[in-house]
């Protein structure tokens, strides 16, 4: 066991390396196929999609421009009614094009529920979610959810890009940690 797991308690592996990286080469041909002849615009959701954002886009056979939008948690907020305080905004004009936001976990919604109507203010033409992971019985409101890697339930977990305090976003699988109070 590596430092880093025993940092981490890692429980069990959920998705291994492997199986990630089939599912992204998956998702990557699917979105080359679906905006073919389309200027495509990749924003990821800093800090968590770092990971998967990256093997994404190279999994894309287009053209693609990406950039990166960051947010923070406003305490005792954020978890009730998606409101977050955006830290890193776009640099990219996405005035009528096609953007897919790239996240590493979608729960309730909430917080990808604002980036969205954050990045509607800038006018694109489509805006489409594309999630490593998914949670669909937390979900607490409609999200244009078009692509996303796996299914996942209340479980903590660390690994491609997903953290316990920060730590274990390097790990290059998807690992189940023990519940933290």
């Amino acid at each position: 066991m590596s430092n880093l797991e025993k940092a981490l308690h890692t429980e069990h592996v959920i998705y291994s390396e492997e199986t990630i990286k089939a599912r992204v080469t998956e998702l990557g041909k699917q979105i080359t196929k679906d905006y073919e002849g389309k200027e495509l615009v990749v924003i990821g959701v800093i800090k968590g999609s770092l990971f998967f954002l990256s093997d994404l886009t190279r999994a894309i056979d287009l053209p693609v421009k990406v950039d990166m939008i960051g947010f923070s948690n406003i305490p005792d907020t954020t978890s009730k009614t998606g409101i977050v305080r955006i830290t890193k905004d776009i640099d990219i004009d996405i005035t009528d094009k096609h953007v897919l936001v790239v996240e590493d976990v979608i729960r309730t919604g909430l917080t990808t529920a604002y980036i969205i109507q954050n990045l509607e203010m800038k006018k694109p033409k489509e805006i489409t979610l594309c999630s490593m992971l998914l949670n669909p019985d937390r979900l607490l409101m409609t999200i244009p959810v078009k692509y996303y890697g796996f299914e996942i339930n209340d479980q903590w977990l660390a690994g491609y890009g997903l953290d316990h305090d920060e730590i274990g976003r390097n790990l290059p699988y998807i690992a189940q940690i023990p519940k933290r109070k």
